[in-house]
């Protein structure tokens, strides 16, 4: 066995989500719930189906087994690997193996959190990693975490390439675009790059507006083998390559702000897929900050280094622009409830069943998905590809 035998031997056949926006009234584990009880349903299962199980939190280390207990979850395999927002793409690939080789028949990867609306909410728990997770190089500087190691990467990438704070901007917009084609978007108003130029500088150059939503929010998609995944009443979408690489933890410790580990997450995904970023009809990129866009576009290899800026210029990857990034709206418009990379794998499988309403591809086929976590820590890519795909 190795990694392009893999491809397309296992398929997401369900996902949900609950609690977008502000979930006013109930728990994180609640929302979790509900969405995994959506992605289930949606994949014309029960839960007594589930025999695996993938999740993580940022608030609680054995996150999994409350997660089984509650569920009602007597899982054969468990993946409780934390690497923050990128955590939900990376578990593509272990459960693709666990069900390959039979350790299980069903995979169920879920997420929730109240980061808004909890007493214990995004402020309490930045305090409480400050010392459950110490970056030594860093907090003894007092940064705005984790904005300041963002506008540091930014600040680099405009000093190396003349990148600017329209380009920015034009990401922040392209992802308002797409969200006003999406009515489950928590953000929808419009808004100009004069507007995002305009607005509350946080961290030099970066604004309010280049910075993500603070919401609640749960997501949940459900695996299978291929085989079983013909039987089910959802077309299929099939995991063609997934990659996961670290370099680092503190944005101090990368060898070059302006190139992130998705050089290489991306690469060996695109490799164990045997596609090349020319296949891509849609795009899904953890846009935690516009940076991030900007980034992993040239990481990827979607264009040159330094590049971003003029590839997301004139609205490039805004609707009717070059190449569809982020059609729900993303972090920046859409959702982000603390770690939101399962929320790009459940928009793909939609652009991919074509069931995307107003904000739908034509013809998606091919979609990549990019998932970060920490501060430009932790990358990870999946090719997921539509029904004719296999």
């Amino acid at each position: 066995m190795n990694l392009e035998s893999l491809r397309g031997q296992v398929a997401i056949v369900g996902v949900g989500h609950a609690g977008l926006g502000a979930a006013h009234g109930y728990t994180e584990m609640e929302i979790l719930a509900q969405a995994a009880a959506r992605a289930v349903a949606d994949a014309g299962m029960s839960m007594s189906d589930i025999d695996g199980l993938a999740t993580c939190s940022s608030s609680a280390t054995m996150w999994s087994m409350p997660v089984a207990e509650y569920l009602g979850l007597r899982p054969r395999y468990i993946e409780a690997t934390m690497l923050g927002g990128s955590s939900f793409v990376a578990h593509l690939l272990p459960s693709v193996m666990a069900l390959v080789t039979g350790q299980c028949d069903a995979v169920l990867v879920c997420y929730g959190s109240t980061q808004k609306t909890a007493t214990f909410g995004r402020q309490a728990g930045v305090k409480a990693r400050a010392l459950l997770d110490p970056q030594p190089f860093e907090q003894p500087y007092e940064p705005i975490s984790p904005i300041t190691s963002y506008a540091l990467a930014a600040a680099r990438h405009m000093h190396e390439y003349g990148t600017t704070r329209r380009h920015l901007a034009e990401v922040a917009v392209a992802a308002r675009q797409w969200a006003q084609l999406n009515p489950e978007a928590a953000m929808r108003d419009a808004l100009t790059i004069d507007d995002v130029l305009g607005a509350r500088m946080v961290s030099d150059p970066l604004s309010v507006r280049d910075c993500c939503l603070v919401t609640d929010g749960a997501g949940a998609y459900v695996m299978v083998r291929a085989d079983r995944a013909r039987d089910l009443p959802q077309p299929p979408v099939y995991v063609l390559g997934s990659a996961t690489a670290v370099w680092n933890r503190q944005i101090s410790c990368m060898a070059d702000l302006t190139v992130t580990a998705a050089a290489e997450s991306g690469q060996r995904a695109l490799d164990m897929a045997g596609l090349s970023v020319g296949d891509v009809d849609v795009v899904e990129l953890y846009d935690a900050f516009t940076i991030n866009t900007l980034l992993f576009l040239e990481d990827l290899g979607f264009c040159g280094k330094g590049e971003g800026g003029s590839f997301v210029q004139d609205g490039g990857i805004a609707p009717g622009g070059r190449l569809p990034v982020n059609t729900n709206g993303g972090g920046l418009s859409c959702v982000h409830p603390g770690m939101y990379g399962i929320f790009l794998i459940i928009e793909a499988v939609r652009q991919l069943r074509a069931q995307a309403g107003d904000r739908q591809v034509p013809g998606a086929e091919i979609a990549l998905v990019h998932g970060n976590g920490g501060t430009l820590s932790s990358q990870s890519t999946a090719l997921l590809g539509g029904p004719s795909t296999r």
